[in-house]
């Protein structure tokens, strides 16, 4: 049975454009229609529905709580719309916008992406590195690749990979400056900090006792796992990092791993795509396929 909405389909999708771009002005350009019939369309769901789903100042537009509960059936609706009009095998062309954390991808993703394209003739694939946490909706993200604890009720995640942390530092940083056998002989050392954590100056361990946090401070911070790893290779200090980053390294032993037995707790590294609504066949195609390429993959 169809959404009872599917009656004002043009309202529907005006206000789905509106959320996704966060402008009335870009959803009219995309629409290509008035700034005035988008206002107009939106204003009608709001009386029907007696809810305010939009909040607009000079600065931002922000989506309520009711705002985002019919987002997320208008992009349930209008999907289904779309399949009904273009028929189900035309889900499985077109684009997908994939967001990835840099290192990540450099080293791990290139390969699966490349297989899967080899077996998806008509599909697109635009790769987007950065290593922040970026909003899905806002910047139109398909499928993004979180390393991380995820929180965010706002989307749907599949992992696909574990990674362990530890805490590495080259042979002749320690032989210079000494190993640390307690998270509190940090306070001695150098440590790199990764500026995309949100406490980037405090370093998390477990122990016996529960755990231990340790203010850290060193010469160097970037908001990059690659430029760290660099950076204790050179010698210039201790970091925490992901060990699918460091893997190779250990076991050439150009790094050593610290404070085994109070190791930051795993991570798991997942695929994950907005709420609210059933993605493409060709992203679900795409995270089925990420996921058995990487099954039983645990970095530890």
């Amino acid at each position: 049975m169809l959404d009872p909405l599917f009656d004002d389909l043009p309202g529907m999708l005006c206000f789905a454009r509106v959320v996704e771009r966060r402008s009335f002005t870009a959803a009219a350009a995309e629409l290509g229609v008035s700034k005035s019939m988008v206002s107009t369309r939106v204003a009608r769901l709001e009386e029907r529905l007696g809810e305010r789903l939009l909040v607009r100042t000079t600065r931002k537009l922000t989506v309520t709580d009711a705002g985002m509960a019919l987002y997320a059936r208008c992009a349930r609706v209008l999907e289904e719309a779309r399949a009904a009009v273009r028929g189900a095998s035309d889900a499985d062309r077109g684009r997908i916008r994939v967001n990835a954390p840099v290192s990540f991808a450099q080293m791990y993703l290139a390969q699966p992406l490349a297989r899967f394209l080899e077996a998806s003739p008509g599909t697109r694939v635009e790769l987007v590195l950065n290593d922040r946490l970026v909003d899905l909706v806002e910047e139109r993200v398909d499928l993004a690749i979180r390393i991380t604890k995820l929180k965010d009720s706002s989307l749907v995640a599949r992992q696909i990979a574990t990674t362990a942390l530890h805490v590495v530092g080259a042979p002749a940083y320690l032989e210079r400056r000494g190993r640390p056998e307690q998270p509190e002989d940090l306070l001695r050392h150098d440590c790199l900090r990764y500026l995309h954590l949100r406490i980037e100056d405090e370093w998390r361990f477990y122990g016996a006792s529960g755990r231990v946090n340790v203010p850290v401070a060193g010469p160097l911070a970037a908001n990059n796992g690659t430029a760290l790893r660099e950076a204790v290779l050179a010698g210039v200090g201790l970091a925490v990092l992901p060990r699918f980053m460091v893997d190779e390294d250990l076991r050439r032993g150009r790094l050593v791993t610290l404070l085994d037995g109070f190791a930051p707790r795993p991570m798991g590294i997942h695929a994950v795509h907005a709420a609210g609504r059933r993605p493409p066949s060709r992203v679900r195609r795409l995270i089925d396929f990420l996921a058995a390429a990487f099954r039983g993959k645990t970095w530890a």
